[in-house]
C-alpha cells in the first residue's frame, strides 16, 4: 500500500475481524462486502475456514494435534475427488477403501 498508494475500494466477505483490520489502517468507509464481490477470495478459503472450524472445538493443543494428525489420515484414505473420477471408477475406489477400513478394525 505504500508503493501504490489507498485503495478507492476493498472487497472483502463478512468476517468481522476484516472489519476490525480496516479500522486499525484507516480503511473502513472504503471496504465492500457484497454477496458476489468476492467469490474468487471465498473459494479460495474454504479449505483454511473448514481447518478453522474443526480447530475452534478443541481447547488444548495437545488434543487437536491428536484430532489432526487421525482426520488426515482418514480423509486422505478415503478422499477421491469425484470431479475427477468417473463414477464407476469412484465406487470401486471406495469399496475398496471401505473393505480395507473394515479389515484394520477387525485386526
Amino acid at each position: 500500500m505504500k508503493r501504490c498508494g489507498n485503495p478507492h475500494v476493498v472487497v472483502t466477505d463478512r468476517c468481522p475481524s476484516y472489519l476490525a483490520a480496516m479500522k486499525l489502517i484507516g480503511n473502513e468507509r472504503r471496504q465492500e462486502t457484497g454477496r458476489h464481490l468476492n467469490n474468487r477470495a471465498e473459494n479460495s478459503h474454504l479449505p483454511f475456514r473448514r481447518r478453522e472450524r474443526a480447530m475452534s472445538r478443541y481447547r488444548r493443543m495437545r488434543n487437536l494435534q491428536k484430532f489432526k494428525s487421525i482426520h488426515s489420515s482418514v480423509h486422505n484414505h478415503f478422499n477421491f475427488k469425484r470431479h475427477i473420477n468417473s463414477r464407476i471408477r469412484f465406487k470401486q475406489k471406495r469399496d475398496a477403501a471401505l473393505r480395507e477400513w473394515r479389515d484394520l478394525l477387525v485386526a
